[in-house]
């Protein structure tokens, strides 16, 4: 699918080919542990060197997920995080940093039920540039991707190290941005260590895609030695979200938080600079 030169993901890929760096995608849950604290921690996040952030709508059901992003959704929820609150923290953040990509990733009833184009304008004018819904399949998503493509987002579909090669091509061809590729069979969750199965599936997703089209890796990644391992295997990207959710469980004062995250982005923008 098309995406126009214009669009922030778009334009920051190119910024860091000419640089001859790779991206960090940073994820967070909208709302967790607070709102004002997810806002100091994007902040904080860029200021270590994210790239593009990953905003995460809490849902009631995140398959994808595991049990750190689970938690923290399903507390963000309990303290009345709605859709409308997670679109006004990405406006605030728009805002704050006018060329930061901002994706939104939430799961597909959220838009369904709003209605799809109506759900869409809504991300557009909260300045968010595109969506990654883990559950959509490509067979089901021919009215979100015309309506995507209409306003200029992008639609960013996932493709697991266990999917066929002839599936591969028709995902990255429906995938605008990048297409996420899922470094583990299973849900997110930090790792202590990346299989070889993830790198040789990387490497094979890789060549299918070619020199053209971006992949980024998530699922697992919490160490600049993974880092490391999914650049060298081909990734444009590495995604980090369980693990900055672990950083924000384990911290016990908030006055260290903002200091800690933005430390932590920095280890681990540091491969990407290579």
């Amino acid at each position: 699918m098309l995406l126009s030169q214009n669009n922030r993901i778009n334009k920051k890929f190119s910024s860091l080919d000419s640089k001859g760096e790779k991206a960090l995608i940073c994820y967070i849950v909208a709302g967790y542990p607070s709102l004002l604290l997810s806002e100091k921690i994007v902040s904080s996040l860029v200021l270590g060197g994210a790239d593009i952030v990953e905003v995460g709508i809490p849902f009631s059901d995140p398959i994808a997920d595991g049990p750190t992003i689970q938690k923290a959704s399903l507390d963000a929820l309990t303290q009345g995080i709605t859709v409308d609150k997670c679109l006004q923290l990405s406006h605030r953040l728009r805002m704050k940093f006018p060329e930061l990509p901002i994706l939104a990733m939430t799961y597909s009833n959220i838009p369904f039920k709003a209605g799809i184009n109506n759900f869409l304008i809504k991300l557009k004018m909260a300045g968010i540039d595109g969506l990654i819904l883990p559950d959509m399949a490509i067979e089901e998503s021919e009215s979100y991707a015309r309506c995507a493509r209409l306003l200029d987002l992008a639609t960013v579909f996932l493709v697991s190290p266990n999917t066929g090669n002839d599936r591969i091509k028709k995902i990255i061809n429906y995938s605008s941005g990048f297409t996420y590729v899922v470094s583990v069979l299973g849900t997110t969750g930090a790792r202590t260590s990346i299989s070889k199965y993830s790198i040789t599936a990387i490497k094979k997703i890789r060549r299918i895609a070619g020199p053209n089209k971006k992949i980024g890796v998530g699922f697992g990644i919490s160490r600049p030695s993974h880092v490391r391992s999914m650049l060298d295997a081909g990734a444009d990207a590495v995604i980090v979200g369980s693990a900055i959710v672990d950083k924000i469980n384990q911290t016990s004062s908030n006055s260290y938080l903002e200091n800690d995250l933005k430390l932590y982005a920095r280890t681990m923008k540091r491969p990407c600079m290579r």
